[in-house]
């Protein structure tokens, strides 16, 4: 019998949604970016480094010491986080409205607490990143490099 974390790994076989995952994903992003759902979700949007189009996708944003988060859930060789890279991290964030922000990469010594809360937030990460959120931030810090945390910062232009 297939448990949850079988069911979500199985969407992100090989670090990559499959064709399930992204029509999930894309609908996902539609109810974010709408304000539907919870306030703690949205829909990022990133330029495509390849294409130029605007890619977007559901994301889970993780509050901590006043600030707003961003994880990759599947490290640094998610697409997102390469286009945000390329694009110098310029991005847009929708819930209800659309946010122009600059995603700053987060120090790996920094990112443990982050990581706990995000899991916390985000029960559809948790298969993804091999330890129990509930875990001593130890066990966070020895993972943090191989997950991006971003801070989300305003950037002034157009939506």
């Amino acid at each position: 019998m297939w448990t949850y974390g079988d069911y979500t790994r199985w969407l992100y076989r090989g670090g990559s949604p499959n064709r399930f995952a992204q029509l999930q994903n894309r609908l996902s992003a539609v109810a974010f970016s709408a304000g539907l759902l919870p306030r703690r979700a949205g829909a990022l949007e990133v330029r495509g480094r390849r294409s130029g189009q605007t890619v977007s996708l559901p994301v889970v944003i993780a509050d901590y010491g006043g600030e707003r988060y961003l994880v990759s859930m599947l490290g640094r060789d998610a697409n997102w986080v390469r286009n945000l890279e390329a694009d110098g991290g310029r991005a847009r964030l929708r819930h209800g409205r659309r946010e122009p922000i600059s995603l700053v990469e987060v120090d790996p010594a920094l990112r443990a607490p982050i990581l706990r809360r995000y899991l916390d937030l985000a029960p559809g990460a948790r298969p993804h990143i091999p330890v129990d959120r509930r875990a001593p931030l130890s066990e966070f810090e020895a993972i943090a490099a191989d997950y991006p945390v971003f801070r989300i910062e305003p950037r002034a232009g157009t939506a």
